[in-house]
């Protein structure tokens, strides 16, 4: 798409095409899924940096009918209702990538590339928490190695050190000054090349990591507060990617509608916060989002219910949205923001009892969202002085940093992490209708693939109401 030749962005997606396809085990590094079987490092940063954004929005895809930004048209969706429900494609596709970021990492090393390092560590952390964030134990450390190809599980707790580790050493890989090669501005798909951007993104990872512990007693707001103060300072900082053979998958979804293959409907929980339904007020960032239906309304569709009036896209209920800056044909995949910075400082600085800091972030968290989903500046300005809005730094609350950081990563995984340490306590947010568990969803469960194929080694099935290691 922009500033991406055409042959280029067509190779790209081959190689996830195939990637995906021509490899037995993403385990044995001596069948790696490229193209090329020694590809040079410009290809492996290409590859590498386009699939993490398309991994996010995979599971994205996943974790937003979770949160309810999406639901199913359809009555009883597995999905929506919290039904075990097979994600092989998402688990193999992360792994395919973790496989290409090790291939990455090792002829980086041999070539004296420490840019290309540091990369490969913050990446390589990003998608090990993809991964046990939803699923929760998974291979790693015996991973990659070639033998065996059916590795041991590492516990949650010790890949959430591993995450920190990687994005630690990618830091320090990114600021060295010696590196024999730099980085390719071309063949970097997130940032162009831009060393200190990808310090600033492996800033904005740590801080997550550093965030997602809020429930436990080794949480540490002060190393929150520093891991921001080292990240982005604009939305310019943001990181995204916007390489495509075709279109933003998003916009795919949007476009899937219109031929009846039914996806990416809003859900009611959604689009009732952004309308001011839940106790708040009207929130302009709802046409940013989605359309008007057919009756001039917004209007979202409840989970586990699916469209009153049947399966169809005659337009009653809201969808994802072609004209949304986040969803187009030419949209960037966004994969993290100095929007959602900007709400970990505020719940950090709230943390540790900062509140004039707390609030002025969480204020500049709702500033800059609206102006990367180009909201005019005149409405913007309406709702951030709402009384609901601008509560001042005294009558802040978790619950106004949660609520609004809810909109702030629409389609983003990491909302899923914000609702389960949240507990879901979020104004009007109900169990889905017919939900297969009695309460809400803590993890998915294991893939059939992995199941069949690393049978001795895949845990024993756990309720999916089960809190992994960092919820409880």
């Amino acid at each position: 798409m922009k500033n991406t030749p055409k042959h280029l962005k067509f190779l790209l997606s081959l190689m996830l095409i195939f990637g995906l396809a021509s490899c037995d085990s993403y385990f044995d590094l001596n069948e790696n899924p490229n193209l090329v079987s020694n590809p040079p490092l410009r290809s492996l940063l290409s590859t590498t940096t386009q699939k993490t954004a398309l991994n996010m929005q995979r599971m994205g895809n996943i974790t937003s009918y979770f949160v309810q930004y999406l639901a199913s048209p359809g009555a009883g969706g597995s999905t929506d209702t919290y039904q075990e429900t097979d994600y092989t494609s998402t688990w193999d596709a992360i792994y395919y990538a973790m496989a290409d970021l090790t291939d990455l990492k090792n002829r980086a090393i041999a070539e004296g590339a420490s840019e290309y390092v540091g990369v490969a560590n913050v990446l390589l952390s990003y998608h090990i928490s993809l991964i046990a964030d939803s699923f929760g134990s998974a291979p790693f450390s015996k991973a990659f190695t070639g033998d065996p190809l059916v590795p041991a599980y590492d516990s949650e707790a010790s890949l959430y050190e591993t995450s920190l580790t990687l994005i630690d050493a990618g830091i320090t890989e990114l600021n060295r000054e010696d590196s024999k090669i730099k980085l390719s501005a071309q063949d970097d798909l997130i940032h162009k090349g831009d060393r200190a951007a990808w310090i600033k993104t492996a800033y904005l990872l740590k801080a997550r990591l550093l965030n997602k512990v809020s429930k436990h007693s080794s949480y540490d707001a002060a190393a929150v507060l520093a891991a921001t103060e080292k990240s982005y300072s604009s939305n310019a900082d943001d990181a995204q990617m916007s390489s495509f053979l075709l279109r933003n998958p998003w916009a795919q979804v949007a476009r899937d509608n219109a031929n009846l293959v039914l996806n990416g409907w809003l859900s009611r929980q959604l689009v009732d916060q952004l309308l001011g339904k839940l106790g708040g007020v009207y929130d302009p960032r709802i046409e940013k989002i989605t359309d008007k239906t057919v009756n001039g309304d917004y209007k979202g569709t409840v989970n586990g219910q699916g469209n009153v009036g049947g399966n169809n896209t005659v337009k009653d209920e809201s969808y994802i949205s072609l004209n949304s800056p986040l969803s187009g044909d030419e949209s960037p995949l966004i994969i993290g923001t100095y929007a959602e910075l900007k709400m970990i400082e505020a719940e950090a600085a709230f943390r540790s009892n900062q509140k004039e800091r707390s609030y002025a972030a969480y204020l500049a968290a709702i500033k800059a969202n609206m102006a990367k989903l180009q909201v005019p500046s005149a409405q913007a300005e309406t709702y951030l002085a709402s009384p609901v809005v601008a509560v001042g730094a005294n009558g802040l609350t978790l619950k106004h940093i949660f609520q609004e950081k809810y909109v702030i990563t629409y389609l983003n995984p990491e909302a899923w992490n914000d609702a389960r340490r949240f507990d879901y306590q979020y104004s009007g947010f109900v169990l889905p209708i017919n939900a297969a568990l009695p309460t809400y969803i803590r993890r998915v469960a294991y893939p059939s693939s992995e199941r069949a194929e690393n049978s001795n080694n895949v845990p024993d099935f756990i309720a999916l109401d089960t809190p992994l290691w960092f919820d409880k």
